[in-house]
């Protein structure tokens, strides 16, 4: 298993840099984009579009690995489960990288079966890391973190490679549920690298910014 260790700041940065690179991260201010919500922002990313980047995929995994090593330890884990549907290759190639079962969680259980949301072999006792490829507001977490522990596996920390970072009480929301969470880089980080580049015009970047700073009063704002 090979760990590369750069700076944090430097994971941030060419993480966005990369993410602004295959088109996996988009501003529009003009034409808001629709969330699952249903509320409405000029920011959208698609991590999903990793998998199809051989190099970038290669090096955001290493970086996921690397991050989640140095921040919770060598030997934390036994299992990591990635979540239903886009988790799922992540999670498989963190496991890889780190040298551990792979599990998936569905959204829903199957309907029939013992762990009926869990596929592939996950045991009492078990420390599982939960692997998903981004997270919003920890919602959907709480959801695939219980279904690991109703297996009688403990779950206290989730990895993904995008956090918006842009809700405050994310973080306090998972950790009330008892779980860490771990990530490489936030719409700030994409903002600045894209302020950088000039990937964008001045007052779509100064709108994102509005965005970012206040983005439940700009939605009130916009519709």
């Amino acid at each position: 298993m090979s760990l590369p260790y750069p700076a944090r700041e430097e994971i941030a940065r060419l993480t966005a840099r990369m993410l602004l690179e295959i088109k996996a991260v988009d501003f529009n201010a003009e034409t808001p984009f629709t969330y699952a919500s249903g509320l409405k922002g000029p920011t959208y990313v698609d991590c999903r579009r990793i998998i199809s980047f051989p190099r970038v995929r290669q090096t955001l995994m290493d970086f996921l690995a690397a991050t989640v090593a140095r921040d919770a330890g060598f030997e934390a884990f036994d299992n990591v489960a990635g979540g239903e549907t886009a988790g799922i290759p992540f999670g498989a190639m963190v496991a890889e990288r780190l040298g551990l079962p792979m599990t998936y969680v569905r959204k829903k259980p199957k309907g029939y079966g013992r762990n009926a949301r869990i596929e592939g072999v996950m045991t009492e006792g078990q420390r599982v890391l939960l692997v998903e490829d981004l997270t919003t507001d920890g919602g959907s977490k709480l959801s695939f973190v219980d279904a690991i522990r109703d297996t009688g596996a403990t779950c206290a920390h989730t990895a993904v490679i995008f956090y918006y970072g842009i809700f405050p009480e994310t973080t306090q929301r998972l950790a009330d549920h008892g779980v860490r969470l771990h990530h490489l880089c936030t719409w700030w980080d994409v903002l600045e690298e894209a302020r950088a580049q000039e990937a964008f015009d001045e007052d779509t970047l100064t709108e994102v910014r509005t965005f970012l700073t206040d983005p439940r009063g700009w939605q009130a704002a916009n519709g």
